[in-house]
């Protein structure tokens, strides 16, 4: 019968070693790593790529956490007129509806 371990041990470069083992006598038995532990290995590319400077910081990542930051303020702007009932400007004491009051 297989037995399964309780709990884990943290893995780090090493292979992934269980700390506990669950017998079916329901005693925690340890479970210690093999000697045959198997280390990862991390492999560093030989070559940094060459990426060109960004323009005044407009970078790809930037601009995706600009728009996504515009699409929910767009939205809670919408939500709160919705709430309201009124309008941003007038929330914001702006007398709005009788447009530009030129005398022609």
């Amino acid at each position: 019968m297989a037995a399964s371990c309780a709990l884990s041990a943290p893995s780090s470069f090493l292979a992934h070693q269980p700390l506990y083992q669950n017998k079916p006598s329901k005693r925690l038995t340890p479970c210690l790593p093999s000697p045959r532990a198997v280390a990862l290995r991390v492999e560093v590319p030989r070559v940094q790529p060459k990426l060109s400077e960004p323009f005044l910081g407009f970078t790809e990542t930037a601009e995706i956490w600009n728009s996504r930051a515009c699409m929910i303020g767009l939205i809670g702007t919408f939500l709160v007129e919705l709430v309201l009932n009124k309008g941003i400007l007038q929330i914001i004491g702006v007398e709005v509806g009788k447009g530009l009051d030129l005398p022609l």
